[in-house]
């Protein structure tokens, strides 16, 4: 089948809510980090299905479990039933968790597992406030969208659930205060203490939903002691920490969780994206009193917990153990990174490098002083990158996301950075043609 007339066949009946486009990839194959479209030519992977595939794509493991389970239990409604699957899966997930004493409410996607955490929030503390983020992104039921502090226009057109407010998070290259990296006063917590004393009353707010790097804003790392100072807020007052570790979780970021990183013990986790392997499935996982604080039925799905799903997250976790993925995370990612600070020595295209393990962002400016995105720049990149055979998206219009799989070879990541950098070379000397910025869309 001809890819254009795939695109075109999207168009004709899928409705654009459901997605986005960066690049007319067909795919129809696909092997840990390479991908192969419907006219057999190889791509490396750099998004993973956005953080999805951690241990690589058709992972030997998980398609052995899902066919070992299909064949014998393909669905049983863990609603009525007691399927051992979820059972296994749940007590993995609490053994990995830096909560103590947990108990696990299960999902399809990171959206409802958000969805969830809102309800458990508020039912557990009898308060109805949520404090969250701005440019975050929690999802796009009602409840994930209404907390989520990126995209305010959906929201005009359908409404919002009421009494959620936001705070800046602490973005050191963008910061919202106008100070420099290591040269402020934590005005981003200052700002939280203010919002208790002019606007938000403090001990009428449920949770405050945080992503432990800000993904969707463009791979946005906070200060290593920041999420400390928050938390000794939020102790004073009985605010419970939900922490979205939705893309940045399951060895991602060289950690189990990213949160781990910052020193704090959540009140909340939620998890989808990489949990599946390729399949749905979420978990919203808290303190024990927490989860027992809603009635039976009240956040429940007829297909969660559902068998076949749960019998390929246990195979992932067990991918993530045996090869010692995250380790293996951090120790390439280091080495990206740095490969990533020697093209921005080389090419003022390039305004900043940030992440941990293999999450990254490379931030694309018109100038190094003013910060100004290079939003037309980051869609030629995009667009030659994958006519050079590299898979890689943008976030905020002008932020490189490079996610790979946990487990790509350290070749192939190579030859995909230096696929990236011709990438960009190309768009600075003028040779992708203006016309591409119409067919890439973004996110």
């Amino acid at each position: 089948m001809d890819p254009e007339e795939v695109v075109a066949g999207y168009e004709r009946v899928i409705a654009p809510a459901n997605r986005t486009t960066y690049f007319p990839l067909v795919p129809v194959r696909a092997e840990n980090a390479r991908i192969w479209d419907v006219k057999g030519r190889e791509y490396i992977d750099f998004l993973s299905d956005a953080a999805v595939q951690n241990v690589g794509h058709n992972n030997p493991r998980i398609v052995m479990a899902i066919k070992e389970q299909a064949e014998r239990l393909l669905h049983a409604s863990f609603i009525y039933a007691f399927p051992i699957e979820p059972l296994l899966l749940a007590e993995k997930l609490v053994q990995l968790v830096p909560i103590r004493n947990a108990k696990v409410s299960f999902g399809l996607s990171g959206a409802d597992a958000n969805d969830g955490a809102i309800k458990f929030a508020r039912a557990y503390t009898g308060r109805l406030t949520i404090l969250s983020y701005m440019r975050s992104f929690y999802g796009s039921t009602y409840g994930a969208m209404s907390i989520t502090g990126l995209d305010f226009h959906v929201r005009a057109l359908v409404g919002e659930l009421s009494g959620v407010h936001y705070i800046p998070f602490p973005n050191c290259y963008r910061c919202p205060f106008g100070k420099e990296s290591g040269k402020c006063r934590f005005e981003c917590v200052e700002y939280l203490k203010e919002k208790f004393e002019g606007e938000v009353y403090a001990e009428g707010v449920a949770a405050l939903f945080a992503e432990a790097i800000q993904g969707d804003a463009g791979m946005v790392v906070p200060p290593e002691n920041y999420f400390k100072r928050i938390e000794r807020i939020l102790d004073e007052h009985g605010i419970l920490l939900v922490v979205d570790e939705i893309q940045s979780g399951l060895g991602r970021t060289g950690k189990w969780f990213a949160i781990e990183h910052f020193g704090v013990e959540p009140d909340i986790i939620t998890v989808a994206k990489p949990l599946g392997g390729g399949l749905p499935i979420s978990a919203t996982i808290g303190r024990a009193e927490i989860m027992d604080a809603l009635p039976p039925l009240s956040h429940a799905f007829t297909l969660s917990g559902n068998p076949t799903a749960a019998r390929a997250a246990l195979a992932v976790i067990e991918e993530i153990e045996e090869k010692d993925l995250v380790k293996r995370a951090e120790r390439l990612g280091e080495k990206a990174k740095r490969r990533l600070e020697r093209m921005k020595a080389r090419h003022e295209l390039i305004g900043d490098v940030r992440g941990l393990g293999l999450m990254l962002g490379v931030e694309l400016v018109k100038d190094r002083e003013t910060k100004e995105r290079a939003l037309d720049e980051t869609k030629k990149v995009v667009w030659r990158a994958f006519e050079l055979g590299l898979i890689v998206a943008f976030l905020q219009g002008n932020v490189l996301r490079i996610q790979p799989p946990l487990t790509i070879e350290e070749e192939l990541l190579e030859e995909g950075l230096e696929r990236l950098e011709e990438a960009i070379e190309d768009v600075e000397a003028g040779k992708v043609p203006d016309d591409v910025v119409k067919k890439v869309r973004g996110w």
